[in-house]
């Protein structure tokens, strides 16, 4: 059982100190910022996975035209050359 000093002092030392059950001023702010931490580095790691990969739609190889296109791009082909190549490889489509 509670004396009753006890119960006269609790009130006073918890005035005395009005941080002791609490965390102290400040503290709800860690939460939020740990969370969005989190949040931002999730989304960087899958930016930067999608940046090193390409996207997923692009990943089964470039094909014989997107090869051909390449290679006009660098300047390996002339642009004679680009369109002769080009339709051989629509014809073999057909």
């Amino acid at each position: 059982m509670l004396s009753t000093a006890t119960a006269i002092a609790a009130p006073a030392a918890l005035a005395a100190h009005p941080y002791a059950s609490g965390g102290g001023p400040g503290w709800w702010i860690v939460f939020p910022i740990l969370w969005f931490l989190l949040f931002a580095t999730v989304v960087l790691l899958i930016a930067r996975r999608a940046r090193r990969y390409g996207p997923p739609w692009a990943r089964g190889g470039a094909g014989g035209v997107g090869v051909l296109g390449e290679r006009f791009a660098r300047g390996e082909i002339d642009e004679a050359e680009y369109r002769q190549r080009l339709a051989v490889l629509r014809e073999d489509r057909r």
